[in-house]
């Protein structure tokens, strides 16, 4: 936070994101399995020396560098040089993720069972339980009743979902979690209801949202209010950033508004951009057992604790943390 000597209030601490990941409500069979968002701190202009030393490493003759620059292989020291200690992003940066896999088990059993505290035991055990096979059944089945919009199919996105339980229960009839998202059918009708009234404000399936909300919340540690300077994104309309702000009002952080930019007009973003690809890769990468432990260890003190994720071994290697799945802002979004 800065000091306004002006007014002698300290004025708002300004915090400047892009995402990294976003396949829309498709979280289970996009291009990504990981959702990351990058947040920066630190004056433009020495924003603007960064990107222009990265450019100068990397000498590449591209108009728009972009995190897959730094992640090829030939440009591995200065990807390194970024993330180390003491680096230039160093102590300045922070990043949220959430494993999508995970986040639509969290959604669908808060929407069922109205409450998410049962969402990680069903998503650690149900691909040991059904097989593979059929927990990406369930997963996309679960990903469909949620969204806003869907596929012409033979089954309806409720019947698809309470069929594919009702299947995993034959199977599984000791398991009590599926006796009681069977009986939750109720609540699954009431919310297709809805949504032909009209879309909701607030998308159950963008991970975007929530995000913001962490992001604010990690910057506002010791009372600190955080002003954003995003990326612009349809996705935030006045509306939606209304949201976040009452959201964050009830985590109990500070937050002095949003603004909208394009990433051409301030180098932070494109440091945001670096750091949300950088992280999304090497999550996916350590999600699925094939992670550079060393690229690993260097992106771990930027990585917050309050991401959304499930794979437990995963998480305590990105984070160092197991299962901190849920404070005061996991419960408000």
């Amino acid at each position: 936070m800065t000091w306004n000597p002006e007014n002698g209030v300290r004025a708002p601490l300004e915090v400047v994101c892009d995402e990294s990941g976003s396949d829309g409500e498709n979280l289970t069979g996009g291009n990504t399995d990981v959702f990351a968002h990058g947040s920066v701190s630190m004056p433009m202009e020495v924003a603007a020396a960064y990107v222009q030393e990265v450019r100068d490493r990397i000498r590449s003759p591209a108009t728009e560098y972009k995190a897959n620059h730094l992640l090829r292989e030939k440009h591995r020291d200065v990807l390194e040089w970024l993330l180390s200690p003491s680096g230039p992003i160093d102590g300045h940066a922070h990043v949220h993720l959430t494993e999508k896999a995970y986040f639509v088990v969290d959604r669908a059993v808060d929407l069922l069972l109205g409450e998410g505290t049962e969402a990680l035991t069903l998503y650690r055990q149900g691909r040991r339980t059904f097989g593979e096979e059929r927990w990406r059944d369930f997963l996309d089945a679960a990903n469909r009743l949620l969204r806003v919009r869907v596929e012409a199919a033979a089954d309806g996105p409720v019947d698809g979902f309470f069929r594919t339980v009702d299947e995993l229960r034959r199977a599984h009839p000791g398991m009590e979690l599926l006796a009681r998202l069977a009986a939750a059918r109720p609540r699954a009708d009431a919310y297709r209801a809805r949504l032909l009234e009209g879309p909701p404000l607030i998308p159950v399936l963008n991970p975007l949202l929530p995000a913001i909300v962490h992001t604010v919340a990690h910057w506002s540690a010791g009372g600190r209010v955080v002003r954003v300077v995003h990326d612009r994104q349809n996705m935030l309309t006045d509306a939606r950033i209304a949201w976040i702000a009452e959201q964050s009002v009830r985590a109990g952080v500070g937050f002095a508004g949003l603004e909208l930019v394009q990433a051409r007009w301030d180098p932070r973003i494109l440091l945001a951009d670096f750091l949300a690809g950088i992280a999304r890769k090497l999550a996916s990468d350590e999600l699925n057992g094939r992670a550079d432990p060393e690229l690993v260890a260097l992106l771990r003190p930027f990585v917050g604790p309050t991401s959304v994720w499930g794979d437990e071994r995963s998480r305590v290697s990105l984070t160092e943390v197991a299962s901190a799945l849920s404070t005061n802002i996991n419960s408000a979004v």
